[in-house]
């Protein structure tokens, strides 16, 4: 028996509430977190299953919602790494974590992408100072992502990692400084 069998058969299932959370589009509710958020986290895997997870960010409305079930996500010309944009050659499956500093809930966002060329990116960006707004907007590519499921997922996580806490980032800093210097 695995782990999941075993919690499973001594777990009780999900309330409604917890399964009416999911859904295939994007709600009211989910494209204002996402047109609020200065930040996702895109995560990718290969044929093979080999997995990536890349910080996006820019000003809120930096990811494009275009209607209830598609998203736009601008690459801009950064590392040149590309990890995510050769994990999805070959596996177009991806999954966006959304959240904005000091809100402890994330929307969680799966689906399928698309590149766009720059021009055809371009074409549908309206406003690309929300991109890139201190230097001359330079796209590499970008991304339609169509969904196929998505939720605002609860605050747990983020209450238990106290992440928000003005304090502790103070301190943080702090202490990253110091090792820098040494």
């Amino acid at each position: 028996m695995s782990i999941l069998d075993d919690l499973r058969s001594n777990l009780p299932l999900p309330s409604k509430e917890v399964e009416q959370k999911v859904s295939a589009n994007m709600t009211a509710e989910i494209q204002t977190f996402i047109q609020k958020s200065p930040f996702m986290v895109m995560a990718t895997s290969n044929a093979c299953g080999d997995c990536d997870s890349s910080p996006k960010g820019g000003k809120p409305g930096f990811v494009k919602v275009l209607d209830d079930n598609h998203l736009l996500i601008p690459e801009l010309i950064g590392n040149r790494l590309f990890q995510g944009l050769i994990n999805i050659q070959t596996n177009p499956k991806v999954g966006l974590l959304f959240m904005i500093p000091g809100i402890d809930k994330t929307v969680r966002v799966n689906g399928y992408v698309k590149e766009l060329s720059p021009e055809a990116l371009e074409k549908i960006v309206s406003q690309p100072e929300v991109f890139n707004p201190d230097k001359k907007v330079n796209f590499a590519f970008g991304l339609l992502v169509t969904i196929n499921e998505s939720y605002l997922h609860c605050p747990r996580s983020l209450k238990f990692a106290d992440i928000w806490n003005e304090e502790a980032i103070l301190i943080n800093k702090e202490s990253i400084k110091k090792q820098a210097n040494n």
